[in-house]
């Protein structure tokens, strides 16, 4: 059977190229930054306790399969899966908790520019939470992807729809999910990638209400308290 590679002018035709780790793990503690700034009560738990369950999954991602992402292994796509978990619920917490402060008057609300910032840290949140779950999520995640891509993949990218477009062997990477998550968190609905599976469409439809959500009540909110 063939498989895809990376473009890498360097690798043999059976040599498997995983991408960088980097990329992701600079999202994950991103994601874990913006959790600390938020305020007490927008988290889902004690200031400390999701950003080191956080690191401590990421910590066994690297330990396990440190550089490239190429290694398959179940463990490491159940620490993968486990992560992503604990970021999106985190992010789906806080724009509940978000939105009821903003429906019920919330201390987060007196005043325009502390509703702005936080309601920017959670929709940022939301948008690192929702690129790693399609990272993580389409076509077998990084590992699987590095090995073969599947002739029907979950979320179809440009360069898959328009081959001719692609240097040989392409694979969307962590910056095309980053890209599909803020897109579609700004356009509320599905730009130049077409989600293919049911988890796709419903996981792209949960982010779209969400940021519509933050952003819609957020800027009403904020008008408010500044007429």
């Amino acid at each position: 059977m063939s498989r895809e590679h990376a473009t890498d002018p360097s690798a043999g035709p059976d040599e498997v190229v995983g991408e960088a780790r980097w990329p992701m793990a600079t999202a994950v503690v991103a994601a874990m930054t913006l959790t600390l700034l938020l305020p007490d009560d927008l988290r889902l738990a004690p200031v400390w306790v999701l950003p080191s369950i956080e690191g401590l999954l990421l910590l066994a991602l690297i330990a396990g399969d440190p550089g490239r992402i190429d290694r398959r292994s179940t463990v490491l796509r159940v620490v993968s899966i486990a992560l992503v978990g604990v970021l999106a619920l985190g992010a789906v917490w806080s724009t509940v908790q978000l939105t009821d402060d903003i429906i019920h008057g919330g201390k987060e609300t007196a005043s325009a520019a502390s509703l702005l910032q936080t309601g920017g840290t959670v929709w940022a949140g939301t948008v690192l939470a929702f690129a790693l779950l399609y990272f993580e999520l389409d076509s077998g995640g990084a590992a699987a992807r590095a090995h073969h891509m599947p002739a029907t993949p979950a979320l179809a990218f440009p360069q898959q729809l328009s081959p001719e477009l692609s240097a040989p062997g392409w694979r969307p990477r962590f910056v095309d999910y980053f890209y599909l998550g803020l897109t579609n968190a700004t356009a509320f609905s599905p730009t130049d990638v077409m989600p293919l599976a049911p988890w796709a469409k419903m996981a792209m439809a949960v982010q779209s209400l969400v940021s519509l959500l933050i952003l819609g009540l957020v800027v009403a909110r904020a008008v408010n308290v500044l007429t």
